[in-house]
């Protein structure tokens, strides 16, 4: 058996500051992003865009690891069946938080939020720029649904192919993005001894307002 308590990392990087640290959290993150995508050619980090989104319904929290998409100065943007659970969960709650988790480079990026639906348009443009075979899947899965085995999954898809031979797929209905208006952006960067670096940005009418937390 492992030993999960002497399983420890001493994290060991330069000190977030605010002397450093823009008074926009969406620069801050951009240049994180950019490490992060830099650690990607590397070799250290395999899924820079991927990030956690957790959902409460009824006293139950969800979380499930999506991708990014789009990130601009309104939020975050990721696309997903609308019938899948997170979405059902987000029709009845648009509350959701955000983790980034980008763990060899010793940071992580928490942000709370509201969900809103993306324009249709928008959405259509992103699926049309999907790999052919992803834009079945979507067609093929209904996302989070119950099935009975891995062959009814890959009837499924075979049908999609057939449906769409020799057409373009167009977005389904019941696909497309959420953007997560962020009301607070916490930067969080490792350092030794668990004295870990925390700066908290909280949205105030137009502007941020930042803050160091305790580790």
């Amino acid at each position: 058996m492992q030993d999960l308590y002497g399983e420890r990392t001493d994290y060991r990087a330069a000190h977030l500051l605010e002397s450093d640290s823009p008074a926009d959290p969406f620069v801050l993150f951009d240049a994180w992003l950019a490490d992060a995508f830099l650690a990607k050619n590397r070799g250290v980090l395999p899924e820079p865009t991927a990030m956690v989104v957790a959902t409460s319904v009824d006293h139950q929290p969800s979380a499930r690891t999506v991708l990014l998409k789009n990130v601009s100065d309104e939020g975050f943007t990721f696309f997903t069946n609308y019938n899948s659970r997170k979405g059902g969960e987000l029709s009845r709650n648009r509350r959701v938080a955000l983790l980034f988790g980008w763990y060899p480079l010793h940071r992580q990026i928490r942000a709370e939020g509201t969900a809103e639906l993306v324009p249709r348009a928008e959405s259509e443009a992103y699926f049309a720029t999907r790999p052919r075979d992803s834009q079945l899947g979507a067609w093929a899965s209904e996302q989070s649904a119950t099935v009975g085995s891995l062959d009814e999954l890959t009837r499924a898809y075979a049908a999609a192919e057939q449906r769409f031979r020799g057409v373009e797929v167009p977005c389904p209905e019941d696909w497309g993005g959420y953007r997560v208006i962020p009301t607070m952006i916490e930067f969080w960067q490792g350092q030794p001894s668990r004295m870990h670096d925390r700066l908290v940005y909280r949205r105030s009418g137009l502007s941020w307002t930042r803050s160091r937390l305790a580790p």
